[in-house]
This record gives structure tokens, C-alpha cells and sequence, in this order.
């Protein structure tokens, strides 16, 4: 009988009728919160789905303007370096528009290039960024521009006929996306692959729900909001199954949910973000009155952090759920500051990881700014890195009041589900200082019952 109280406690056995009992407690506790802030979501969801309609709104292939051009892809067998006009040397595509080559101007870079559809091999000419920054080399897979059948084609004489656009990147991302699949599947097993489902429902509800609403002009901020908690709802409970952890973790991600969005909107009006200088929001502007660039980068701002939210609350609902079954009798203060031990270890990594993370992917940009010798203050206020830095600071700042919010919320729900524990403990939760010790002392209480 003794054995098992202590097995139960450890977490080694099947949960008891007593804790089953409390479990379903907790989440009619929680039930009661979620699902009229579920329902209320999805309402809201409803009311903006975008109506589909997009008259005016499609930007037309830049490649395919003169009847006759084409797509092509092939597989470079040689490449060459040769004489060509200065205006091809510079932009292939100038160049394609008229000119004779005159052989001595300047170097070029030519991949003979066997096309995939079959046929002789084509002398496409590479661009110059490519060439110098990269380069090309025989093997590679590219897709060009075939002019060979263009109008007025005939008349540019010695202009190429066949220009570089981009290398073929489909088998590398195939096989590193089969690879990661795999890999999470392997290590996580059933839970993993629900992850993966959830994932592509969350790209659902980004294609289908928010970028369609931005288009059409609606509100960026409960596009975010809305769409953000739909997501976290669904990979939530989809990976980690209906539980009261899982619940709890729910509630920590929805208020630092909130509190990104809050600091967001502030800080996007406050700091003026409105894309200047970018060439992808020059062209949407361009397009459509109706979309916003202060809103798109606003809802950036919010789904930005959403991954690192979702992973530091499950981290702390489950923490706190260990240490209150390792120990039951542990008091709620005790059990507070005993996760929170574990909550600030999480914190300390978590904002290297978002600081890292957006560095990494700003580093051209970091380079050009640091080539322009402008003192630090201003480099981080400009305009090319402000973005991130004003997503950086929202992201941490939401993600560490999260932690202790979900603590609390994750406290107070397990210790009103009432567990009490049987037998004698020889040593009493209380008096320990330290989380590894509680999970210790909790053990050696087993023990003495045996």
C-alpha cells in the first residue's frame, strides 16, 4: 500500500482516481474561461474573413510582358567567360532589348545550359551580382529566361537570348523538409507528427484568413490578435492533447498574445514604421490604396513571436505540473517560486535565441550600416533596422511577462484541484530551497514508505 503512495507520487504509475477526479476539475475550471473566449474568438473571425475578392489587386509576371517569352529550366554543362556589350555586362536585360555586342567592352558569364525539355544546350547569360557574389558551376539547376521567340527578338541582334533568373532550389528544400519531418517524428513520435499537422493548419490560417484580410483593409490589429489565438488554439491542443497543463499554457500565450499586440501597436505608430525605403512596400502601395505597410509590419510585429510564446508557456505549465506531482503537499508559494527557478533559466536562453535569430536574418543589412560608419544610436533608430529592433523588444518583453503569468495561472489551478496525499512524509516540501532538491526530497518521502 505504501509502494503505492510513493509510485503515484513519483509520476511512475497510472493516475489515481483521486487525481483523475482533480484533473477534470481543473479543466471545468478553465473550460469555463476558454471556450467563451474561443467562441468570442472564432466569432471575431468570422465577422473579417475576407470576402476572396482581389479585382485590381494581382501583380502580373514581370518576365512574361512580350508574347513569346518563356520560362525554362535547365542543367549547366560549361560555363565561359566572354567579351559582351557593356549594356549586358551591366543589365542582361537592357541588353536583350537591342544593341550589337562588340566583343571587347567588357566580361561576361555564359552557362551553356541544357534545357530540361530537351534540346541543343543555350547560352544563358548570368547576372552580374550573381556571378561575382556566387557564381555558377556545371551541375547546377537554374530557371532562365527564354527570348528566343520573342517579338522584335530578331532584331537585337547579338543580344542573348537566354538570361539567368534564379537557381533551381526545389530538391534541396525537398529533402531537408522530409529530413526535419523525419527527424521530429523520430524524436517526438506521435506528438511530433501533430506538431507538423498543426503547422500546416497554422500556414492555413495565415493564407487563407490574415495576408487576404491586410489586402482587403482590414484592422491589422485584430487580424493579428484574432489569427494568433486561432493558431495557438489549434497547435496547442492539437499537439498536446486537451489537459489542464495544455490549458493553462493556453491562457500565458493569449495574455502575452496581448500584451505584444498592445506594445506592438504603440510602437509602430510611435516609431513610424511605414517600410520607407523598402522596395516590396513601395510596390504594394503602389497596387492598392487599401493596404497598409504600417499595419502589415504591425502584424508582423504580433505573429513574429508566436513560436517562442507557444514553446515558454507548454515549458512552464508543464514545470509546474511536475513539481506539484512530485511533492503535493508543496505550498502555493513554494511551488511558485520553485518553477520560476526554471522560468528565469528559460528567459535568460529565450531572448538570446529571439536577439540571435533576428540578427541573423538582418545581417546584410547589418553590414551596409556598419559600411556607412554611422554611430550606433543612429544605425538602430534608421530606418532599415529599426523594424527589427522594435520586434526584438516587443517579442522579449511579451514572452517574459508571459512566464510569470502562466506560473501563477498554473499554481492556482493545480492547487485548487485539491490532491491531498496519503501516508507520512519524512521530509517536507517546504523546507527546500531549491527546485532539484524538492524533486529529491519528494523521493527520498517515497522511499520511507516503502
Amino acid at each position: 500500500m505504501g509502494s503505492g503512495h510513493s509510485h503515484g507520487h513519483t509520476g511512475h504509475s497510472e493516475p489515481t482516481a483521486e487525481q483523475i477526479a482533480a484533473r477534470r476539475k481543473a479543466n471545468r475550471i478553465l473550460a469555463a474561461v476558454l471556450i467563451p473566449l474561443t467562441l468570442l474568438t472564432l466569432a471575431a473571425m468570422a465577422a473579417l474573413w475576407p470576402s476572396g475578392s482581389r479585382e485590381g489587386l494581382t501583380l502580373a509576371n514581370p518576365y512574361a510582358a512580350a508574347p513569346g517569352v518563356s520560362f525554362d529550366t535547365g542543367r549547366i554543362q560549361r560555363v565561359v567567360t566572354e567579351g559582351c556589350s557593356q549594356a549586358t555586362a551591366q543589365n542582361p536585360q537592357q541588353g536583350s532589348q537591342g544593341g550589337a555586342q562588340d566583343g571587347g567592352g567588357s566580361q561576361c558569364t555564359f552557362a551553356f545550359t541544357e534545357p530540361d525539355k530537351g534540346g541543343n544546350p543555350v547560352k544563358v547569360v548570368i547576372n552580374p551580382d550573381i556571378a561575382k557574389s556566387h557564381g555558377v558551376r556545371v551541375g547546377d539547376n537554374i530557371r532562365y529566361l527564354n527570348l528566343s521567340n520573342a517579338q522584335g527578338a530578331s532584331a537585337a541582334q547579338g543580344s542573348p537570348a537566354y538570361i539567368f533568373v534564379d537557381f533551381v532550389r526545389t530538391m534541396p528544400i525537398i529533402l531537408l523538409a522530409v529530413l526535419y519531418a523525419l527527424v521530429v517524428v523520430a524524436v517526438a513520435r506521435w506528438r511530433g507528427l501533430r506538431a507538423l499537422i498543426g503547422l500546416v493548419g497554422a500556414y492555413f490560417v495565415l493564407v487563407s484568413f490574415m495576408l487576404p484580410g491586410l489586402v482587403e483593409g482590414k484592422p491589422p490589429l485584430l487580424l493579428a490578435l484574432v489569427g494568433s489565438t486561432v493558431i495557438m488554439i489549434g497547435v496547442l491542443y492539437f499537439a498536446h492533447g486537451f489537459s489542464a497543463r495544455t490549458s493553462t499554457a493556453l491562457l500565458g500565450t493569449i495574455f502575452g498574445l496581448g500584451i505584444t499586440a498592445l506594445l506592438a501597436a504603440w510602437a509602430t505608430d510611435a516609431a513610424n514604421l511605414a517600410g520607407v525605403g523598402n522596395h516590396d512596400a513601395a510596390t504594394l502601395t503602389n497596387i492598392s490604396g487599401s493596404i497598409s505597410i504600417s499595419g502589415i509590419i504591425l502584424c508582423g510585429l504580433i505573429i513574429s513571436g508566436l513560436g517562442v510564446l507557444n514553446d515558454v508557456t507548454i515549458t512552464q505549465s508543464s514545470a509546474v505540473w511536475e513539481l506539484y506531482e512530485l511533492a503535493p503537499a508543496t505550498s502555493a508559494r513554494k511551488l511558485f517560486t520553485s518553477a520560476m527557478r526554471i522560468g528565469r533559466d528559460h528567459i535568460a536562453s529565450t531572448v538570446y535565441t529571439i536577439a540571435f535569430a533576428y540578427a541573423g536574418a538582418a545581417l546584410p543589412v547589418l553590414i551596409i550600416v556598419m559600411l556607412y560608419d554611422r554611430p550606433l544610436g543612429e544605425a538602430l533608430t534608421s530606418a532599415e533596422l529599426s523594424e527589427e529592433v522594435i520586434r526584438t523588444l516587443v517579442g522579449s518583453i511579451g514572452l517574459v511577462l508571459a512566464i510569470p503569468v502562466t506560473t501563477l495561472i498554473a499554481v492556482l489551478v493545480v492547487k485548487a484541484t485539491g490532491i491531498r496525499t496519503g501516508g507520512q512524509a519524512a521530509v517536507t516540501p517546504d523546507d527546500v530551497e531549491d527546485t532539484g532538491a524538492l524533486a529529491a526530497a519528494a523521493a527520498v518521502a517515497g522511499e520511507t514508505r516503502i
